[in-house]
């Protein structure tokens, strides 16, 4: 490139930088880095599922102790790390302490989330014919991978942390097709088959014991707006699922104030944006199937 145009590119590419502020942080604080947020994920899911992956050379795989002494500390330091960063660099709320405390307070709810865990693996394992051991839910069902993440990054959610929950969510949605929003309350023995194209909005509910197929969307109906015409924030937005409801396939339900009832099934395909009763079944009408002869049109 001569060196006339090269610097006639320069000067736009310097006036560009200078005229979007908001996309270029050049001299701010870093924020994480998306490979140590996926080394976060891998600490999370080591911890969640001890033996299952490869540990650190000289780690002992038999004793409980000594793998909870080996890498706990692991996971504090880079979870400290990253909180930090995330705190340094995008500061927010009133109430959010420093990242050491918010780390061991989300290290202390490592029992009760793999009691969550382990609940969904079994609700995987029993509600999936083809699951041949509990092994193979660990290991190969995008839907346990996606919910355990889910537990941990929710909890740095609750604690006000900003961005990195929302890096943990979009790195486990890019791994297994699943997008679950890091502030939706899930309860335990949930059930995500297949998932693939699954969508689980902020201010979702989801009660123990659902099962929700692929391509599902629990999503906003509509988005209030502040008086200066900007989306309003914080808002209930998306449904909620009681405890035992199952959505097939393709099912869209929308809308804060829809709630679907204990027991209830919503059918794959429909669309609801109303609430539905305990025990109930959400169905669209049935299609017209045509039989015609090998070879003859269709339509």
């Amino acid at each position: 490139m001569p060196d006339a145009a090269h610097g006639t590119l320069h000067t736009a590419i310097a006036a560009s930088l200078a005229a979007h502020p908001a996309i270029a942080r050049l001299g701010a604080a870093p924020l994480p880095d998306p490979h140590d947020v996926a080394r976060l994920a891998a600490a999370f899911r080591e911890v969640a599922f001890p033996g299952f992956h490869p540990l650190p050379r000289g780690t002992d795989h038999v004793d409980v102790d000594a793998f909870v002494a080996d890498r706990i500390p692991v996971l504090r330091a880079l979870l400290v790390q990253l909180v930090d960063a995330c705190l340094e660099a995008a500061p927010t709320a009133e109430g959010v302490h420093d990242a050491e405390s918010i780390a061991d307070a989300v290290l202390a709810r490592i029992p009760d989330a793999r009691a969550a865990i382990a609940a969904d693996v079994e609700a995987a394992f029993r509600g999936d014919p083809a699951a041949r051991s509990r092994e193979e839910v660990v290991l190969c069902y995008p839907g346990v991978a996606a919910l355990a993440a889910h537990r941990w990054a929710h909890e740095l959610w609750r604690r006000g942390v900003p961005v990195l929950p929302r890096m943990m969510a979009e790195h486990m949605h890019g791994a297994t097709g699943i997008d679950i929003h890091p502030g939706a309350e899930i309860g335990r023995g949930v059930f995500i088959d297949h998932g693939t194209g699954v969508v689980i909005g902020e201010t979702c509910r989801i009660g123990d014991g659902c099962r929700i197929y692929q391509g599902v969307t629990l999503g906003a109906k509509k988005f209030e707006r502040e008086p200066d015409g900007s989306l309003r924030k914080g808002t209930r937005r998306h449904p909620t699922l009681e405890s035992n409801v199952t959505v097939y396939a393709g099912a869209t339900i929308l809308g804060g104030d829809t709630v679907i009832g204990a027991g209830s099934v919503v059918a794959g395909g429909v669309f609801v944006t109303q609430s539905v009763p305990p025990g109930h079944l959400v169905a669209g009408p049935k299609l017209q199937v045509r039989v015609l002869p090998t070879g003859e049109d269709a339509s």
